[in-house]
């Protein structure tokens, strides 16, 4: 018996709009007092300038809480990395590093 190919994290988030010509996606998930959320979101749009290809996408993890538990999230802000086709390759918890970001995008090119 094979197995079903993964659902795309885009397909579970109502109204996402995503960059078609991304080749890797940041979905940052955060709430709307949290101090580390907004520096997060600050430092992937400066790496969206950075590297060719990147992308990102911001969800309220409040507005989302089907999403949120679907996807195991426990705190805000995390942030899943994903391919074109919406497959997670990989997470973060907490206020990334910018080395840390750049090195994970790699990973996913």
């Amino acid at each position: 018996m094979s197995k079903a190919a993964p659902q795309s994290v885009f397909a579970l988030i109502p109204g996402a709009t995503v960059d078609q010509s991304a080749r890797v996606t940041a979905i940052v998930f955060s709430s709307a007092f949290c101090q580390p959320c907004r520096a997060t979101r600050a430092l992937l749009a400066e790496v969206t300038t950075l590297v060719a290809g990147f992308a990102f996408l911001e969800v309220d993890a409040e507005a989302h809480l089907r999403v949120v538990r679907e996807l195991g999230i426990t705190s805000t802000p995390t942030v899943v990395f994903v391919d074109a086709e919406g497959a997670e390759f990989a997470r973060a918890s907490g206020q990334p590093r910018k080395a840390d970001v750049i090195a994970t995008i790699a990973r996913g090119m």
